[in-house]
């Protein structure tokens, strides 16, 4: 008897010439439904429709054509099982030896602006009962979800009688694309009806493995989206990508989007940022008329700690830019676009990892963020809030100037995406000294400070969490700090203010604290 394979498939791609071979090669009989029996069929490859299969019609305007027991006890059915067997003889079912079946496109759907209708009725039942099923007889039969697993088929097929670990890996590539189908449906469910999950439904695709992890005895995986984020970043030149810079790229981008979108600024005024990085700590960054300037101005903060670091442009990296680049030791540079003459200067290290990150892969909208612990994982909503200045307010008697305040938002920003305890201290519209990852204010305020040395006059600090004690102001205020950002909300505030007022220093409440840990 030949053997029979079901195939019903949105995606059709690759599923002719597939088929052709099938049916040539294997000799194997058809059986399909709908859409794909007819696209099968004029391509003249020789196919019975499950309708015809069953002695069932289709109703339901389609919504039930495969759960029926001819389709699923010929899939279900152990081939060594006498009893099993001999209900498919009193029955008339024929057994299915493979299972070619990929789902209802529910989640490219859900990405067009489509409605409640049209997204439940792109919700497959069928399609996923076929795979489940297979996938739990794996033993006997063979299930294939994505036409980028039939060349290694036919090729198995072609050794001769599959083996169990291959057969095995299918019925896994199954239940997770059907795993995936049903979080991608319950995270809409969440979405549309404002509901709340009792289980962590996310799930992501495997991308590749690692070299290795934070260190090189450590295992490492990436797994992700391919249309958004890193993995849709075109990598134009050097070594792959390790988990560190991953990390580090993720800290750059959130740090350099600060700057993308900010409503307090001239909308006809392009904002040229850059920010270097290290070992996920900011540790410069700049505003300038061009990206050039941006990455000198943000290089002077600190020399020393961006070599070997990764660099983060908001905009189109030009050939000026990009010979300062060279002239620095660096692990990746990520931006926008490049210009050609720019990227012929910079292959000139080969081992440099470029990205170009085009905005639309970007998904500013993100809402939530995860830790792991034993055990278990953290899930909190993403610190991606633009702060407003009209929610801020000046405690102190002096104000800050224009020059000032503008040295403060822009500090601010920078301070939140710097480990806590976290101090940045910056003057005109660069950082010039910052403190990372303390077990104290205090002694983050005094890295900070000397590492800025003799450029501090003049400058304004900004504090991740609040900043009540008056001899950190006088300290401060000793290195020529004019003005302090600060959450406020310390029960020892009014410490820090009247010391403010004696030395004639300005200092703002943002009424907001950006802890990141």
């Amino acid at each position: 008897m030949s053997p029979l394979a079901l195939i019903s498939v949105s995606d059709k791609t690759n599923i002719i010439p597939f088929s052709k071979v099938l049916v040539e090669e294997f000799g194997y009989k058809i059986l399909s439904s709908g859409g794909t029996a007819k696209y099968l069929k004029e391509a003249n490859i020789p196919v019975m429709k499950v309708s015809e299969f069953t002695n069932s019609p289709e109703i339901l305007e389609g919504r039930v054509k495969t759960l029926h027991p001819k389709i699923h006890g010929g899939i279900l059915a152990k081939r060594s099982n006498k009893v099993h067997l001999n209900d498919l003889e009193k029955n008339n079912i024929d057994l299915i030896d493979l299972v070619v079946v990929n789902l209802y496109p529910f989640q490219q759907k859900i990405e067009t602006d489509c409605s409640w209708d049209e997204a439940i009725e792109n919700i497959d039942i069928g399609g996923p009962s076929m795979l489940r099923s297979a996938a739990k007889n794996h033993q006997d039969v063979s299930v294939l979800v994505n036409n980028n697993q039939y060349e290694q088929f036919i090729q198995e097929m072609r050794k001769g009688t599959l083996t169990s670990s291959y057969k095995s890996e299918l019925a896994l590539r199954a239940f997770e694309h059907t795993s995936s189908y049903d979080a991608a449906i319950s995270n809409w469910l969440i979405k549309e009806k404002k509901l709340e999950s009792n289980i962590h439904m996310q799930t992501f695709p495997f991308i590749r493995n690692l070299r290795y992890g934070e260190n090189p005895h450590q295992k490492a995986s990436w797994y992700g989206l391919n249309n958004i984020g890193w993995n849709a970043a075109k990598q134009l030149q050097g070594k792959e990508l390790s988990y560190n810079n991953l990390l580090d790229l993720e800290a750059a981008l959130s740090t350099i989007l600060e700057f993308e979108y900010d409503q307090e600024q001239n909308s006809s005024t392009k904002i040229n940022a850059a920010v270097i990085l290290k070992h996920n700590n900011p540790c410069g960054a700049a505003l300038a008329d061009s990206p050039s300037d941006a990455f000198k101005k943000a290089l002077d903060c600190d020399r020393t700690s961006a070599f070997g670091g990764i660099v983060a442009f908001n905009n189109n990296l030009d050939l000026a830019a990009a010979e300062l680049l060279s002239n620095i030791f660096l692990e990746c540079i990520v931006a926008p676009s490049f210009d050609k003459d720019a990227l012929e200067i910079l292959h000139n290290k080969k081992n440099l990892r470029l990205l170009q990150l085009n905005k639309e892969n970007i998904k500013t909208d993100k809402k939530s963020t995860f830790k792991s612990i034993l055990g278990g994982i953290l899930e909190q909503d993403i610190d991606n809030d633009v702060d407003q200045t009209n929610e801020w307010s000046c405690v102190t008697q002096t104000k800050p100037t224009s020059e000032e305040f503008n040295d403060l938002r822009f500090s601010w920003k920078i301070c939140k995406h710097v480990k806590s305890n976290a101090i940045v201290i910056s003057r005109d519209q660069k950082t010039i000294g910052i403190g990372a990852g303390q077990m104290n204010r205090v002694g983050a305020a005094k890295i900070a400070l000397d590492s800025a040395k003799d450029v501090t006059n003049g400058a304004v600090l900004a504090s991740d969490g609040f900043f009540p004690f008056s001899d950190s102001v006088e300290i401060a205020n000793q290195f020529g700090i004019k003005s302090i950002i600060q959450p406020g909300g310390s029960v020892r505030d009014k410490e820090s203010i009247d010391m403010c007022n004696k030395l004639g220093m300005s200092m703002i409440f943002t009424n907001k604290r950006h802890f990141l840990h």
